[in-house]
C-alpha cells in the first residue's frame, strides 16, 4: 500500500472504487429525512455503486441517530466488512465527536471515506489516528439527494475511482485575498468543528507546511472572527503554507460579510489566501476534496487550487 509523505505525516490511500463497488452508508451524527436518503441512494446507484446499510441506520435518539456506542459500533462494522469499498455518511448535523472515544484505529482499513460538516471531527481522527486519506465531500441524504444540482458528480467520481490527480478544481468564483503560491497536504474542514476540537485529546493538529481549508455555514461574522482567532492563538495558522476558504453561505450580517471579515483577519498572512472554493456548505454543486494529498494554491490575477497527487491507488 502506497503512502503520501510531505514533511513527516504518512497517510494511507484507499483503493479506487470500481463499477459495482459496495458503499456502506452510516449515520455517525444526526438522523435524516427518509425521502432525502432515498434520493441519495438512487444517486449512488446512478454513479455505478451498490449502497448497503444496516437497520441501525434508522435509529433515533432525539437529535442523534442512536446512542454513541451503537453509532460507533455500526461505523466499525462498516470499516471491517471486507466487501465494502467505501464508507459514506448519510448526513452531518451533530454527534460525530461522541464516537471518537469508542473508535480503535487498528480497526480502520484503507477504504474510501466521504463526509463533511459535522464529520470534520471524524476526518481529523482518521487522518491523525488512523493515518488515512479522506474525502471532504457529499453525503447521501445531503448533497447527493439533490443529484447534480447538489454536488459535482464528475469531480466526486474522478476523486474516488481514478488513481490520478484531480488537477485544477473548477471554481470560477475563486478570488485572491492574499497573493502568492504554495503547496502542501490539504487538511481542514468546517471551522466550528476544528475550533471545538481544540483542548481535547482529539484536537486538530495540522502538519507544518499544510494547505488549510476552512468553511462553514450560518455563522455570524463575529463568530467567524472568534473562531479564526481561536485557531490563530492555538498556533494552527502559522503551520499553514496557504489557506483556502469556502463560500460561507448564510454568514453575512450587513453591513458585515464573511468575506470581508476573513479577508481583514488574514491580510497579513505570509502565504496565499483564496476565497470562494465551492466545497462543504455551498448553495450550488459541492466539490469533493481529498484530505491528505498534495495541493497547490496559486493566488494572483486569477486564483487556482490544483490537486497534484492521486487520492486513491489502483484496485
Amino acid at each position: 500500500m502506497t503512502t503520501v509523505t510531505r514533511g513527516g505525516p504518512r497517510w494511507r490511500r484507499p483503493h479506487a472504487l470500481t463499477p459495482g463497488a459496495r458503499v456502506a452508508v452510516v449515520a455517525p451524527a444526526s438522523p435524516f429525512n427518509p425521502a432525502d436518503l432515498e434520493g441519495g441512494l438512487a444517486e449512488l446507484r446512478a454513479c455505478g455503486f451498490e449502497p448497503v446499510f444496516e437497520d441501525s441506520l434508522f435509529a433515533r435518539t432525539g437529535y442523534l441517530a442512536g446512542d454513541p456506542a451503537s453509532r460507533a459500533a455500526a461505523l466499525t462494522r462498516a470499516w471491517r466488512d471486507e466487501a465494502n469499498g467505501a464508507v459514506i455518511a448519510a448526513r452531518g448535523g451533530y454527534g460525530s465527536t461522541e464516537l471518537l472515544a469508542y473508535l480503535d484505529p487498528r480497526q480502520i482499513s484503507a477504504k474510501v471515506f466521504v463526509g463533511s460538516s459535522d464529520l470534520t471531527s471524524l476526518q481529523i481522527w482518521l487522518l491523525q489516528r488512523a493515518g488515512l486519506v479522506t474525502f471532504h465531500g457529499p453525503m447521501v441524504a445531503g448533497h447527493m439527494s439533490r443529484g447534480r444540482t447538489g454536488y459535482d458528480r464528475d469531480v466526486f467520481l474522478r476523486a474516488v475511482t481514478r488513481a490520478e490527480p484531480l488537477g485544477e478544481l473548477p471554481a470560477p468564483a475563486l478570488e485572491t485575498l492574499v497573493p502568492g503560491e504554495a503547496a502542501g497536504p490539504l487538511v481542514g474542514g468546517t471551522l466550528a468543528q476544528l475550533g471545538a476540537s481544540l483542548g481535547t485529546p482529539y484536537a486538530f493538529d495540522p502538519p507544518s507546511g499544510c494547505i488549510l481549508f476552512l468553511e462553514d455555514v450560518q455563522e455570524r461574522p463575529y463568530r467567524l472572527h472568534r473562531l479564526l482567532t481561536q485557531l490563530s492563538l492555538n498556533g494552527m495558522l502559522v503551520r499553514a503554507a496557504g489557506i483556502v476558504l469556502g463560500t460561507f453561505p448564510g454568514c453575512d450580517e450587513p453591513p458585515y460579510s464573511a468575506r470581508d471579515t476573513l479577508a481583514g483577519l488574514l491580510a497579513s498572512f505570509p502565504g496565499p489566501v483564496v476565497y470562494g472554493l465551492p466545497a462543504g456548505h455551498v448553495d450550488g454543486p459541492a466539490l469533493t476534496l481529498p484530505f491528505g494529498v498534495q495541493v497547490r494554491v496559486v493566488a494572483g490575477a486569477t486564483a487556482r487550487v490544483i490537486v497534484e497527487e492521486p487520492a486513491v491507488i489502483e484496485p
